[in-house]
């Protein structure tokens, strides 16, 4: 693309990983052990890597936080702690936006209206607001955009191409057909092609079908991909049927994606409702890529596919049972910041 404004993909060099960590009046109040358990995990993991923002709502959460990492030998001269007032931890979808703008950036601000109104989250809209106020970012400007989008409902390939599934951004805004839907985020997000998924789906999901639990760039000419392979499991024919549109998408060069395919892990219920596993849900950084843990027998092979998708960088796995709970996972929690940007 000629544009000098460009959306980098999430494997471009970073500053940092910004997360919220999760406290008693959030929505983990019910399991919140196990819960900071798996943002230990994930913090310690980041920090070999690069530096990890963490919101904080008050003095002592901050304190408690500091304490929890420390002992758990985490290099805090990687860690920043941000006072900001926040409703829950799903920073994928509250969190900026980052594109690239000549020297600095443009930190895209979307309305964050908790997936369709399912959840009060009018301190989560202003986030991105609070956190530019508190002098978070550098060489940025903050866009507000009045319009519902969250994080998790795009990927893009760094070159232009937006992948998204209709089913999401039809049910946030379904007064509008695809092709202005298209304008729009290609518009916003300045790319030049948006790929339209029509199948995938995980019961237990409440994002509508966002695309970072079903299918992730791996490069601009490769797609990695949540599998079903269980013919008895009520995904298994729209997870085929989602294979199959992917295997019909070209790159820009015209040549079919190379793609690889997640295992299925058994299925993971909660007094009678399903959970949603996925191994789509990795955050790539610096040098590695965090893969969600389940402790299911599939764990290994997902980490095997990982690394072939992946032969530059480290596989690493963070134990994510416990944010399925809640109905999101180790993507969902987290949000990159590009080399530069803090």
């Amino acid at each position: 693309m000629s544009d000098s404004i460009r959306f980098p993909a999430e494997w471009e060099p970073q500053s940092a990983v910004l997360i919220a960590w999760p406290h008693a009046d959030t929505d983990w109040a019910a399991h919140l052990g196990e819960v900071e358990e798996t943002y230990i995990a994930l913090v310690v993991a980041i920090t070999r890597f690069e530096p990890v923002v963490i919101c904080v709502p008050d003095d002592d959460v901050q304190a408690y936080a500091r304490a929890r990492l420390a002992s758990a030998r985490v290099d805090m001269g990687r860690v920043r702690f941000v006072e900001v007032a926040y409703d829950d931890t799903w920073l994928r979808d509250s969190g900026p936006i980052s594109l690239r703008d000549g020297d600095g950036f443009r930190l895209l601000d979307f309305r964050f209206t908790g997936w369709g109104g399912k959840f009060e989250a009018s301190r989560d809209d202003q986030l991105i607001a609070r956190l530019d106020e508190s002098g978070t970012f550098l060489k940025s400007v903050r866009q507000p955009i009045d319009f519902a989008l969250e994080g998790g409902a795009i990927e893009t390939d760094g070159a232009g191409t937006l992948l998204a599934t209709w089913q999401c951004l039809h049910e946030r805004h379904p007064d509008l057909d695809r092709d202005t839907l298209a304008d729009k985020l290609a518009g916003w997000l300045h790319q030049d092609r948006v790929l339209w998924l029509d199948h995938g789906y995980l019961e237990g999901d409440d994002t509508d079908a966002h695309i970072d639990t079903l299918a992730r760039f791996a490069d601009a000419n490769a797609i990695v991909y949540q599998d079903c392979n269980d013919s008895d499991d009520p995904h298994f024919t729209e997870l085929q049927e989602m294979a199959a549109e992917l295997a019909a998408l070209v790159t820009r060069n015209g040549q079919p994606y190379r793609l690889f395919a997640l295992p299925w892990p058994k299925p993971i219920v909660d007094e009678n409702r399903r959970l949603a596993a996925s191994y789509a849900n990795f955050l790539i950084i610096n040098g590695a890529v965090l893969m969600p843990a389940y402790g299911d027998a599939a764990d290994a092979g997902a980490q095997a596919v990982l690394a072939a998708a992946f032969p530059d960088r480290d596989v690493i796995p963070v134990p994510c049972r416990s944010l399925i709970w809640q109905n999101g996972s180790l993507h969902c929690i987290t949000m990159q910041l590009p080399e530069g940007v803090v």
